[in-house]
């Protein structure tokens, strides 16, 4: 067996050993399929927004921006239909939510135009590796209330924080975050907030933009490199689990503004976990996380830009913003610096184990090719 296909033969074996233990440990064999939908369904809506604008930002202008720019000004009228979907989304919703919707809508119906049999050939090729991601997921999801319910999730925090201690020579993440939380004013973390959960979308975006100009092949090999390095991280966690800074840090709860997703969101998974390790009942699973080492918001950036990396201003792009990234997973206290670390070696291993050079094909479809 291949060591590049190694993710759907752990896959399949987690799935096959899925439904045995949930029961073995009292779990239930059930997901919450209401909360999964909706984060999905939000993850695909920004998904396509997050594709349209790296399509602008790294394609040639010629082959995106020219071309749909001639094709409103042929048609002026449709900068009215535009502006009134807007106009309408945003009353029923909020001008976030609205510039979201008409973007992707905009977006889609581009792609259609340039050729009607394209986009049924892109949603065919789509279909894929987004049923296989999302089926990863659940998988990812479930393991993690499996791992706590056996091993304490905090086992290894006071350890990962020594580690740090040395080699931040005596600060920790936590002095970090509370220095800076009496330096910069709410909006800062605010706009941290931002950075931290939009990460996600750069994966949904990869999807859709590795598989439409490379391949049904290619996406759901990007996908299959994102599930190994989360499936090594679960190995990880099991050996050594931990949450992260925030469960450490004393005054976190009384330092963190109440206001911020972050802070109900900490105190949730601190329950959680403390629930299914004293094995209280629960109804589903649902999208519960708690690894801290590795960190996966840096692992999966990071195998992001290397399926990327054929699209230089992309690029460059995705390594600004993930850089502001790193700092907000620990001015947040999301991570040890040691989980970075961690992060960087599993998004490593993950994309030696399915991409490495000694059989990756040299990717060299013409950019235009899927736009028209």
């Amino acid at each position: 067996m291949k060591p590049r296909y190694w993710h759907y033969w752990i896959g399949l074996l987690l799935s096959v050993a899925l439904v045995p233990v949930l029961r073995a440990l009292h779990l239930p064999a059930r997901f919450d399929w209401k909360t999964f939908g909706i984060a999905y369904w939000i993850l695909a809506v920004q998904s396509v927004f997050v594709a349209a604008l790296l399509c602008l930002i790294g394609l040639p202008s010629q082959t995106v921006l020219r071309s749909f720019v001639g094709r409103y000004r042929r048609a002026p009228l449709r900068i009215v239909l535009v502006l009134l979907c807007f106009t309408a989304l945003a009353w029923t919703f909020n001008w976030m939510t609205a510039a979201l919707l008409t973007v992707d809508a905009v977006a889609i119906l581009d792609f259609r135009e340039r050729d009607p049999h394209k986009l049924l050939h892109a949603v065919a090729s789509l279909l894929l590796p987004a049923l296989y991601i999302f089926a990863g997921f659940l998988l990812v999801f479930a393991y993690n209330d499996i791992i706590v319910s056996v091993h304490f999730g905090f086992a290894y925090d006071a350890a990962f924080n020594a580690m740090d201690r040395w080699i931040l020579h005596g600060w920790s993440v936590s002095d970090l975050s509370h220095w800076a939380l009496g330096t910069y004013p709410l909006a800062f973390f605010r706009f941290l907030e931002f950075i931290y959960f939009g990460m996600f979308p750069q994966i949904g975006a990869a999807i859709l933009l590795v598989t439409l100009y490379d391949g049904k092949d290619r996406g759901l090999q990007f996908v299959g490199t994102i599930l190994m390095s989360y499936y090594l991280a679960l190995g990880l966690f099991y050996l050594w689990p931990s949450q992260g800074p925030y469960y450490l840090c004393p005054g976190h709860f009384l330092r963190f503004p109440g206001t911020l997703q972050v802070h109900s969101i900490q105190q949730a998974m601190i329950a959680r976990v403390l629930a299914l390790w004293n094995h209280v009942p629960i109804h589903w699973i649902s999208t519960d996380y708690f690894i801290a080492l590795p960190c996966m918001h840096i692992a999966q950036p990071l195998i992001v830009m290397w399926f990327m990396r054929r699209w230089k201003r992309i690029l460059i792009v995705l390594c600004a913003y993930d850089c502001l990234l790193i700092l907000s997973i620990l001015l947040l206290e999301w991570h040890y610096l040691v989980d970075i670390i961690g992060g960087i070696l599993v998004a490593g291993i993950a994309i030696a184990i399915t991409d490495p050079p000694a059989w990756r094909k040299p990717w060299v479809r013409n950019d235009s090719e899927m736009l028209g």
